[in-house]
């Protein structure tokens, strides 16, 4: 207890440290017509997450080196990647290679190369970009990375402790700390900093390590449903921007929880506490359902699809009506 307090402690200590840094050298996230804040706000806040790793590695020096060294090295790799293109603007190419390195790394961490065969190698690697890119995606509103992170991670010790144990706890617990500090800065009306790509790429990349660990150790392919709500969201708006014929890849303001804070002028706390309560329920379901794979997908994903899909169809008569008038 007196590790997770000191750890807590210095934590916090040394993201007040980034602040200044950030402050000095204008590392600050500026609104425009996209965003859904109306003012500057510090980025990269979650560096906090790698920086927790770092600290675990040191706390745990010897389990460090032997197990989690390929989780080190492919977790600061993108975190690396990630900070340098918050603050200035990377080529695609230079990010996807070392996105691409980084899931290598982490594959090799959870053994997936030897649990599955190499055919399905490529299928693990299109799915954790393509989670790590969702989960950068969602980041778009106070709380929302925070408060999802911390519900998710919150699941994974509760199975690790009373269910499977899959990994080392503090290796749970780490992650944490580091996003019950990063909440206490973005989980507010007007937010002291943002998690930047640095973060939702690293607390992204450390969760999905760790569900990758679950299900290697498990076999069992339904936890990939600890990101329902991202998942759903993500892929039915990008299905949404096809047919509509638009880039993907741009930026945009399609998603729900764009639309319920800049339409609806909703709370983004609000949203934030609703998305992270909507996973926390789907996770109770995930965990005591005795149901098969397939029945817990359609109980899952009918449900949420239709809210999502209704939803999405409400606001935007919403909005048309409006620019009628």
């Amino acid at each position: 207890m007196i590790e997770y307090l000191l750890v807590f402690i210095t934590l916090f200590i040394l993201i007040q440290a980034y602040f200044a840094i950030a402050d000095k050298y204008n590392i600050i996230d500026k609104p425009n017509h996209r965003s859904a804040h109306s003012q500057i706000t510090l980025r990269g806040g979650g560096i906090i997450f790698p920086i927790a790793f770092i600290i675990f590695s040191i706390f745990n020096y010897k389990e460090a080196m032997e197990m989690y060294w390929s989780f080190g090295l492919g977790l600061l790799a993108i975190c690396l990647v990630s900070f340098i293109d918050d603050v200035k603007t990377l080529s695609g190419k230079i990010r996807i290679t070392v996105h691409f390195l980084s899931v290598a790394l982490l594959l090799n961490f959870t053994g997936t190369f030897d649990a599955v065969p190499i055919w399905a190698w490529p299928i693990f690697f299109i799915m954790i970009i393509g989670t790590l890119n969702a989960y950068n995606f969602m980041d778009g509103i106070n709380g929302i990375t925070g408060a999802y992170t911390l519900i998710t991670l919150l699941t994974l010790l509760y199975i690790n402790r009373d269910i499977i144990l899959f990994t080392e706890e503090n290796f749970i617990i780490y992650a944490i700390l580091a996003s019950l500090v990063f909440l206490f800065y973005n989980f507010r009306k007007k937010a002291k900093c943002f998690a930047g790509d640095v973060g939702s790429m690293g607390i992204g990349f450390w969760l999905i390590g760790l569900i990758t660990l679950l299900i290697m150790k498990t076999q069992d392919y339904k936890y990939i449903l600890l990101f329902s709500v991202y998942g759903i969201e993500v892929v039915l708006t990008i299905i949404e921007r096809i047919m509509l014929r638009e880039n993907i890849f741009e930026a945009h303001r399609r998603h729900l929880y764009q639309l319920l804070a800049n339409e609806k002028k909703m709370s983004q706390l609000a949203i934030s506490a609703i998305y992270a309560l909507t996973q926390l329920l789907v996770n109770l379901f995930l965990i005591y359902s005795k149901l098969p794979v397939y029945a817990v997908l359609l109980i899952i994903f009918v449900p949420l699809g239709s809210v999502y899909l209704f939803l999405k169809l409400k606001l935007k008569k919403k909005v048309q009506s409006s620019l009628i008038k």
